[in-house]
C-alpha cells in the first residue's frame, strides 16, 4: 500500500524525475520518497526513445558548445556512463557507436581544425579525421563526395542511450534500498499543488498526498504548475517539436554536422536507431508547436496558459524572425511537415551527410519526434537555451529540462539533492556518490591514454 505522506515527492516519471528518485534513495538518509506520474508507464513523453535523439551528449562533437559548457556536460555524461557500466544490463541501457561531427567545405573544415586544438587535450579519445579516415569509419559519407571534408571523431565509447530503459533502471535500483518507503505511483495525474503547514499538499486524480519537499520535473508542465502557484511569471515557453526521417542502415554510427551559430536549434544528424534495427534516423527538424506534449492535442490549452503572450514575448519572436537565417529555417521546417514536399526538401539537407542518397531511400518517421520546452525570459526579452530550474527556496523546485537534459539527468538530480539537503537537513553520502558516479571516469581515461 502506498503512503500518503513523504519527505520528498517527485512529480514526473521521466529520466529527470527517476534519476532524482534513485539518488535520494541511495545517497541520502531520507526515509520516504514518492514519485507520481500521470501515465501508466515511466518515461512515456520526452524520455521515450522515439521522442529524442538517443544520444549521450559529451560536448566533444557539439559545435554549439563552448569549452566551458562542453566540460560541464562531459562531467554529467560521465556519470551516466559510470552508472550504466555498473549495471548487469549495460547493453540494454547504452550502445557503442563511432561518432563524428562532419565539416563540409573550407570554412567548416578550418573551424573544426581549430576546435580540435582547443578540445582534444580534454577529450583523450578525440581524433581529427581526414577524408580517408572518414571513409574507413563511414564509407557512405564519402560516396559521391566532391567537397573538402574533415571530422572530429571518436571510436570505442558509449554514445547512444535508451532513456526509457534507463528510467526503469533508476526506479528498480531505488526500490532495492532497504528500510525506506519508495513509492512509484503510475496513472495518477497531479491536479493542484498547495502550501500546507508542514510542506505541501498535492491533489491528484486518486487523492491527496502530503510532502515536506516537492520537485516538479514534468517538462513544459513544470512551468505550468509554477505559474499556477505564482512562480516563474517572468518566463514564457516556446515549444519546439522535432521530426525525423528514416533511411536504410547507411551509417555505422552517429554523424553530426556543424552548428549554424545564428540558429538556436539543433543541426541535422544521423544516428542508428536503438528501437528500429536496420534503420538510420535523420533529423531533427524544428517546428514551433502550440502544445506542451507532442501528439497530445489536449495540452493546447495548457500551452496557452504557459505562453502568457504579451509585448515581451512578441519581441522575442520578432527578434528571431528578424534574422534571415532563422526566418528561412523556420519557414523551411514548416514545409518539412507537408507531404510530398517534405521528403524532397529534407533530402537536400541529408545530402550534406550522404551525398549519394536517393529520394526513394528516405521515408518520414511517423510518430517519432518529441518536443522541447524552450524558455523565454520575458524580463530580458531573450530565448533561453539549455536546462532551467526555478528554486523557490520554499521547499518546492520546478525543472524544465530541454537538451541535454537526458544526458545531464544525474548531474541535475545532484543539484536538486543539494537543495533538498540544505532545506530538510538530511545527510548526503558524498563519498559513496563520488565512488560510484564520478571516480570511475578517471581510471577509464587513463586506460585510453595508455592504449593510444
Amino acid at each position: 500500500m502506498t503512503a500518503s505522506k513523504y519527505d520528498v515527492l517527485i512529480i514526473g516519471g521521466g529520466i529527470s524525475g527517476t534519476a532524482l528518485l534513485y539518488e535520494l534513495a541511495k545517497y541520502t538518509d531520507l526515509k520516504s520518497i514518492g514519485l507520481v506520474e500521470k501515465y501508466e508507464d515511466l518515461a512515456r513523453v520526452n524520455s521515450y526513445a522515439t521522442n529524442n535523439s538517443q544520444t549521450i551528449h559529451c560536448g566533444d562533437i557539439e559545435t554549439n558548445y563552448t569549452l566551458e559548457k562542453a566540460l560541464n556536460v562531459k562531467k554529467a555524461a560521465d556519470m551516466l556512463v559510470n552508472y550504466s557500466l555498473a549495471e548487469n544490463n549495460t547493453d540494454e541501457l547504452m550502445g557503442k557507436y563511432p561518432k563524428m561531427v562532419l565539416g563540409v567545405g573550407k570554412d567548416e573544415c578550418d573551424q573544426l581544425r581549430e576546435r580540435f586544438k582547443v578540445f582534444s587535450p580534454h577529450y583523450p579519445n578525440m581524433r581529427l579525421w581526414e577524408a580517408e579516415d572518414i571513409k574507413r569509419v563511414e564509407p557512405a559519407v564519402m560516396e559521391g563526395r566532391q567537397e573538402e571534408v574533415v571530422a572530429l571523431g571518436v571510436e570505442g565509447e558509449y554514445t547512444a542511450v535508451n532513456y526509457y530503459e534507463l528510467s526503469h533502471s533508476f526506479v528498480r535500483k531505488a526500490k532495492t534500498i532497504e528500510d525506506k518507503t519508495i513509492d512509484v505511483r503510475l496513472g495518477e495525474g497531479v491536479e493542484k499543488i498547495e502550501e500546507a503547514d508542514d510542506g505541501y499538499k498535492v491533489t491528484t486524480s486518486k487523492g491527496t498526498i502530503e510532502a515536506k519537499f516537492v520537485v516538479v520535473s514534468a517538462g513544459g508542465h513544470s512551468l505550468l504548475f509554477a505559474k499556477r502557484m505564482g512562480y516563474g511569471l517572468e518566463f514564457s515557453c516556446l515549444p519546439m517539436g522535432g521530426s525525423y526521417y528514416f533511411t536504410p542502415m547507411f551509417l555505422n554510427g552517429k554523424v553530426y554536422t556543424v552548428q549554424n551559430d545564428k540558429l538556436p536549434f539543433a543541426a541535422i544528424h544521423g544516428d542508428p536507431d536503438v528501437l528500429v534495427p536496420g534503420k538510420t534516423r535523420f533529423g531533427p527538424t524544428a517546428l514551433m508547436l502550440p502544445l506542451l506534449e507532442r501528439y497530445n492535442s489536449k495540452t493546447f490549452f495548457e500551452f496557452v496558459q504557459v505562453l502568457g503572450l504579451g509585448s515581451a514575448v512578441a519581441k522575442v519572436f520578432w527578434d528571431l524572425f528578424k534574422v534571415s537565417d532563422i526566418r528561412n529555417y523556420i519557414f523551411k521546417n514548416f514545409l518539412f511537415e507537408i507531404p510530398w514536399i517534405n521528403r524532397r526538401l529534407f533530402l537536400k539537407d541529408v545530402k550534406k551527410i550522404l551525398p549519394s542518397l536517393k529520394l526513394e531511400d528516405l521515408t518520414f518517421a511517423k510518430g517519432f519526434g518529441g518536443l522541447r520546452p524552450q524558455l523565454i525570459d520575458k524580463k530580458n526579452k531573450e530565448l533561453l537555451l539549455g536546462e532551467a530550474k526555478i528554486n523557490t527556496g520554499k521547499g518546492i523546485t520546478f525543472n524544465m529540462t530541454p537538451s541535454p537534459g537526458g544526458t545531464s539527468c544525474l548531474d541535475n538530480a545532484l543539484k536538486d539533492l543539494m537543495i533538498i539537503k540544505d532545506y530538510l537537513g538530511c545527510e548526503f553520502d558524498e563519498e559513496a556518490f563520488n565512488r560510484d558516479l564520478v571516480e570511475p571516469t578517471k581510471a577509464r581515461e587513463e586506460k585510453m591514454v595508455e592504449s593510444a
